[in-house]
């Protein structure tokens, strides 16, 4: 298989030389760009597998950029910026970044956040020729929602697919493999991301609020995901095999 394509977007050459240097030591393909112009006429010639974004690229806004590739691609968004207020991480989660990273940041950190994020969009490797018969796929089916595990894919009774991002996919397969059961924001970065929640970290309830305006008939009175104060939140119907 082909080395994964990362897309380096920072207006500062040492940094994105630093990162290529090392990503490509790692076994990963890099394009090293900066700005939003560069990085759109890569996406239409050599779309890469992920992109690590800087907000703060002179004369554009790092977060229509993003908003753009979320539109129009499917890769992973890492946003690599040394904006660490709260409010710009709540908005990049809230545009659909997989992950934010603020500046300066630990080389095998990033890496491990990158490799993360590869692997939520990895696709199910396909059943080879010879041997054992394939397990069956697993589909878990809630409130006429059907979620296809293998395929990365929700959809709704009518056929229609939700578009969900790959940080979005996993957080709902964990809710839906313990349907019933209040689960802290511990638990879920645990599940989803492998790491415990930090002091005022948001990026669980970030999500879970996109989620419901994108599965309840009214997000503001959610009737699916509830919260549970003091604890977390819970998946309240019940889940089927598909």
């Amino acid at each position: 298989m082909s080395a994964p394509h990362i897309a380096i977007v920072d207006d500062e050459p040492d940094i994105t030389r630093l990162l290529a240097n090392y990503l490509a030591s790692q076994g990963l393909r890099t394009s090293q760009l900066h700005s939003g112009r560069a990085l759109m006429a890569l996406m239409a010639s050599d779309a890469p597998d992920l992109v690590l974004l800087d907000l703060g690229l002179p004369g554009e806004d790092g977060f229509v950029i993003a908003r753009q590739l979320r539109e129009h691609w499917r890769c992973g968004l890492v946003i690599v910026t040394g904006r660490g207020d709260a409010v710009d991480k709540i908005v990049g989660l809230e545009i659909g970044a997989d992950d934010y990273v603020t500046k300066p940041f630990d080389l095998r950190e990033l890496l491990a956040r990158i490799k993360a994020v590869l692997r939520r969009l990895a696709p199910a490797e396909a059943t080879p020729p010879a041997g054992p018969p394939a397990a069956p796929r697993e589909r878990l089916c809630f409130d006429g929602w059907t979620l296809d595990i293998a395929a990365r894919r929700l959809t709704a009774a009518d056929g229609r697919e939700a578009a969900l991002t790959s940080g979005e996919f996993d957080l709902l397969c964990v809710f839906a493999r313990h349907p019933g059961r209040v689960l802290s924001r511990d638990f879920l970065l645990e599940h989803t991301r492998g790491r415990e929640a930090a002091p005022f970290d948001r990026t669980v309830d970030v999500q879970v609020g996109r989620l419901r305006r994108k599965l309840e008939a009214d997000a503001e009175v959610p009737q699916l995901i509830k919260s549970v104060r003091g604890a977390g939140y819970v998946l309240v119907p019940p889940v089927s095999a598909g």
